[in-house]
């Protein structure tokens, strides 16, 4: 059975969560989509996520949720990664760590979806072996999901191509997220699966990686910290779409997909983005 599964590209605040919801349903029901995996460490006011945003999310269409460095960064989303099954934080922070590493959604055509978070180790902060939490989860997801989706979030391209490599024909699609880049690389790898380096971001578009060019440039130029607001301009969907065929796991065709819209903010952040930090990374 061929399976459509849309991956989304970093959610950046406010601006992001409403360009889901306003095309994330359409565009579903365009391109008969079966499963959404949406990566939302950014959705609250541009780093972390909350309790409430994450409901919206899952009313606006999106079936999984993966996070990364900023998992924590909303300490209200901790008891939510304890109890809900469709939310993965990634599986090679420390096992003490709040939340799971995987979770599998079942498709309405019977098939399920498996989503396996991991995180990088080059100029990320530290964490245990991606590769070693990737061989010790995979089997238990290869009995329990007809197919397994990857999102790698690092910084260095050369760590996620060659995690691409590493689980070629073991999963159906790894793909990057965490550099709100999008890379035009996407391939089928030898053995079968999906690969891009980084899907890109869902948000505004003009902009330094989601956040206002101006508080960004004074950071870098003076190494004080500013408030990095979101930006409002040139929103946009990042994402991927991903055929599959569940029966020998192989991905048969992955595509770039960009939706835009019209979408401006007179604030950068409401009340379910809590309050504004102050910080000098993304």
């Amino acid at each position: 059975m061929k399976l459509k599964i849309l991956c989304i590209g970093d959610i950046v605040g406010r601006p992001g969560r409403r360009v889901l919801a306003e095309k994330l349903t359409p565009l579903v029901k365009k391109l008969d989509v079966d499963c959404v995996i949406a990566n939302a460490e950014n959705a609250a006011g541009g780093s972390g996520l909350t309790p409430q945003i994450y409901n919206k999310l899952l009313r606006y269409g999106v079936n999984l949720i993966t996070l990364g460095d900023h998992t924590y960064r909303k300490k209200e989303i901790i008891q939510t990664l304890e109890t809900a099954n469709d939310i993965v934080r990634p599986a090679n922070l420390s096992e003490y760590a709040a939340g799971k590493g995987s979770a599998v959604y079942k498709t309405a055509k019977g098939p399920t979806v498996a989503v396996l978070s991991l995180i990088g180790r080059i100029f990320m902060k530290p964490a245990d072996c991606p590769y070693n939490a990737a061989d010790k989860i995979l089997p238990r997801l290869q009995r329990d999901a007809d197919v397994i989706i990857v999102d790698f979030h690092a910084e260095a391209t050369s760590e996620k191509i060659a995690m691409g490599y590493y689980l070629d024909g073991r999963v159906s699609c790894v793909f990057g997220t965490h550099t709100h880049v999008v890379t035009a690389d996407e391939k089928i790898l030898p053995k079968g699966t999906a690969y891009i380096t980084d899907i890109g971001m869902t948000g505004p578009h003009n902009s330094v990686l989601g956040r206002g060019v101006e508080s960004v440039l004074k950071s870098f130029r003076t190494r004080m910290p500013f408030q990095y607001k979101i930006a409002t301009g040139d929103v946009k969907i990042n994402a991927i779409l991903i055929t599959v065929d569940s029966n020998s796991k192989k991905a048969e065709r992955i595509e770039r997909i960009t939706v835009s819209a019209e979408i401006e903010e007179s604030k950068s952040y409401d009340s379910d983005d809590g309050k504004p930090e102050y910080f000098n990374n993304f």
